[in-house]
């Protein structure tokens, strides 16, 4: 009865967080690809090719759905995934959708036309690589209209995540807003579009302001897949230990993800 998430490093940890506490009796398996981290600079093609390799082997473990918690991964590889390659009776989902259902005040499965919202200055914080995809931008057309979305490359902030440099990586993302305001100085909305983001989240708001709603995945994605798993229980797979895998060095990993949950988390190399 697992289902298998899935992320570049280790921010899907924030994603898998969120989901074990609103489905705790649902074994989860995570696989963080550390070796390979940071996606957001690589090509659609790398990104597609490793994307397909661990989600292969989150399907191999038991998972037959699995959450791309990377929106580099969702913004590149997930359409051609589905399009493509995912095997019969298995599913593979992305995270832009519940985060754009919650800027655009819509309920899950709301195909009715676009239309106007509250928000009408969007500010988009995430990787180059999803920053160019402008996933997000088609994603938010289906739903709604009238809205002016800057999307800001927030380079760096990954590798100092994943370096575990907290200083760092306060410091980019106070460059990243600034750079972000010159561009568009008053938004009403935030997009931390990256999952690695929420770490952050509080420097991102204190930096844009208390003004500005901040929306950050690992929550919305929870509710939206237990809704799905509701509606859909045939998707949880067979598996039924929760493991947690990574690409990388499997004790240096697991520090990390024990700092960044604040509890004891075990890495077993993939």
């Amino acid at each position: 009865m697992a289902v298998g998430i899935f992320d570049s490093g280790l921010g899907g940890l924030t994603v898998l967080d969120a989901v074990a506490k609103r489905l705790p009796d649902v074994p989860l398996v995570y696989y963080g690809d550390s070796a390979h981290a940071p996606y957001g600079v690589r090509t659609p093609d790398d990104i597609y090719d490793l994307t397909t390799k661990a989600t292969q082997r989150l399907f191999d473990a038991g998972c037959d759905l699995v959450i791309l918690a990377c929106n580099t991964a969702s913004a590149a590889a997930l359409r051609r995934m589905q399009e493509g390659w995912v095997p019969e009776g298995k599913r593979v989902l992305g995270v832009f959708v519940p985060l754009i259902e919650a800027l655009t005040e819509r309920q899950w499965g709301d195909n009715s036309p676009p239309r106007e919202v509250n928000a009408k200055h969007v500010a988009l914080f995430a990787t180059p690589a999803t920053v160019s995809s402008r996933a997000f931008q088609r994603e938010l057309a289906f739903r709604a209209i009238g809205v002016d979305v800057e999307a800001q490359a927030c380079g760096g902030v990954v590798d100092a995540i994943e370096d575990g440099d907290m200083i760092l990586a306060e410091a980019l993302v106070r460059s990243h807003v600034d750079a972000l305001r010159r561009k568009m100085p008053d938004p009403d909305a935030a997009v931390l579009g990256c999952t690695h983001y929420p770490l952050m989240e509080k420097e991102f708001q204190a930096a844009l302001g208390p003004d500005v709603k901040v929306f950050s995945q690992a929550n919305l994605v929870a509710e939206s897949l237990a809704d799905y798993l509701d509606r859909r229980p045939e998707m949880i797979g067979p598996g039924t230990q929760s493991v947690f895998l990574t690409s990388g060095d499997p004790g240096q990993v697991s520090s990390r993800a024990t700092q960044f949950l604040r509890r004891q988390i075990t890495f077993d190399a993939a």
